[in-house]
């Protein structure tokens, strides 16, 4: 052989000597510990191309990782959220609907934006935004090219699962995380509320500052006026209680005991389920 040149047979030695010590695993004995010698058991083969010529070598997993009778472990009341604010610097040339920005410490999501750029004077960008917080909506203008601040916000889906109390108990089936919010913090959404909704939850910096249940709820009449004869054909309605408290007018054939569809946003009745 020519000096310096790594013959296909010497390659292979490396080859198999580094993936010995590669997956070594190390065994106690007595106060010590030595690596197990000797050869794993093939779990698989790979090529490898050396010199034109194709040399078959084992390559072998660890033990422990090849163990399919270990059981997953579930972490419970694992945070999804980061324990520390994201801080992110946005120009106001970044504005666009649907982007969260952060004015005067308080949450905003950006509804509307206009650049304007005037014959005289600086560039600036008027906006529309609503406050996370209280649901104001409100005016705002930004220089162009000043710097603002990306408000922290994300959106998480939890299920409702029962009412403690005044507490309103949500839980990440992922996780097994619970979040509490109390009779203010739901509002009027508690009528479209029932066990087993999954709902949005939107956090801000970690904390929960509002949430949305499906647009769509399917919810049983419990007590119905039984209407006037005759009325029917005029399309006419009447209130109905459904078994979560909430009042709505439905048509006149509708009865006790049957499941509707109620469109939250509005509270109407949308259709029989």
């Amino acid at each position: 052989n020519m000096p310096g040149i790594r013959t296909a047979s010497t390659s292979y030695d490396l080859i198999v000597r580094a993936t010995r010590t590669l997956f070594a695993e190390p065994k106690v004995v007595g106060n010590g510990l030595e690596e197990r010698e000797g050869e794993k058991r093939m779990a698989g083969m790979a090529s490898l191309r050396l010199s034109n010529s194709r040399l078959h070598f084992p390559l072998v997993a660890p033990a422990k990782l090849l163990d399919s009778t270990r059981k997953p472990c579930v972490l419970r009341g694992l945070h999804m959220r980061s324990r520390f604010p994201r801080i992110y610097a946005l120009s106001s040339n970044d504005i666009k609907v649907g982007v969260n920005i952060e004015v005067d410490g308080a949450p905003w999501r950006v509804l509307e934006f206009l650049h304007v750029k005037p014959g005289k004077g600086a560039a600036f960008v008027r906006t529309k935004l609503r406050n996370y917080v209280t649901g104001n909506v409100a005016e705002k203008t930004f220089r162009a090219g000043s710097s603002i601040s990306e408000a922290n916000v994300a959106k998480e889906t939890k299920q409702y699962t029962y009412k403690d109390g005044s507490q309103y108990v949500f839980m990440d089936l992922a996780t097994y995380e619970e979040t509490r919010l109390n009779e203010k913090d739901v509002g009027d959404k508690k009528k479209w509320l029932k066990e087993g909704m999954d709902c949005i939850l939107v956090f801000w910096n970690g904390r929960v500052i509002d949430f949305d249940v499906p647009i769509n709820v399917k919810l049983t009449v419990v007590d119905v006026d039984p209407g006037l004869r005759g009325d029917t054909a005029q399309g006419g309605s009447k209130p109905a209680t459904l078994d979560t408290g909430a009042v709505v007018n439905v048509p006149l054939f509708v009865s006790v005991g049957e499941e509707i569809l109620v469109d939250t946003r509005t509270g109407q009745y949308v259709s029989k389920a």
